[in-house]
């Protein structure tokens, strides 16, 4: 089970997750206030200690900005948020690993997105495209058939993690606001929220040998 800490803006990020070692953090490219700028991005990763990957967000770019954003940060993930469907992942033409993420209603149905690598579950939301911090209907979706390995996200936390592991069986879990406090990351969540997701991924691996 791998861990994607979303929406790292400062130095002070970087410090807390070369500590705790998430296996990817995310970049936000899109106008919210968790952007980041590319030149930014390409500083705190630089910085990064050991194996964790760069996700950059995107949400309706233009190809052509998310390739170049892409080779200026050297990100190792794009993440598309928004409305991008085959044909644009097919114009994008780069070597990243591409994740699509579906914003769920509550009752919807969950495509099986084309062209991309993984696909990404968040919370939807009329007025925004991620970062909302709530769940979406975990129960009406969770014996829905998906092809592509799965990333779940939206309003997870150390309390709730457990379950949605065990409704989805995700190769991922991605979570932002519920580890920050008054809108910047906080160590103690960030530690809080690994450990947790490790120890379950542990306890797992032991029932299963």
């Amino acid at each position: 089970m791998e861990i994607k800490i979303c929406g790292i803006r400062r130095d002070e990020d970087v410090e807390i997750v070369n500590k705790y070692k998430p296996d990817y953090i995310g970049f936000i490219f899109a106008p919210t206030r968790r952007y980041v700028s590319p030149e930014t991005a390409k500083r705190l990763s630089e910085n990064l200690n050991g194996d964790t990957k760069t996700v950059g967000v995107f949400v309706n770019e233009k190809p052509e900005t998310v390739r170049e954003i892409a080779e200026t940060v050297g990100l190792d993930v794009i993440q598309l948020h928004g409305d991008e469907d085959a044909e644009y992942i097919k114009k994008l033409g780069t070597k990243c690993e591409i994740w699509k993420a579906v914003r769920v209603k509550d009752g919807g149905e969950i495509p099986d997105t084309e062209g991309a690598d993984k696909i990404l579950l968040d919370k939807y939301s009329a007025k925004e495209l991620g970062g909302t911090g709530r769940t979406f209907d975990w129960s009406a979706v969770g014996d829905t058939k998906i092809k592509k390995p799965l990333i779940l996200a939206g309003g997870l936390n150390k309390d709730n993690v457990a379950e949605g592991i065990r409704i989805f069986d995700p190769v991922c879990v991605d979570v932002s606001s519920a580890v920050e406090t008054d809108g910047v990351k906080d160590e103690t969540k960030i530690k809080e929220f690994t450990e947790t997701v490790r120890k379950l991924c542990n306890e797992q691996n032991r029932r299963e040998i």
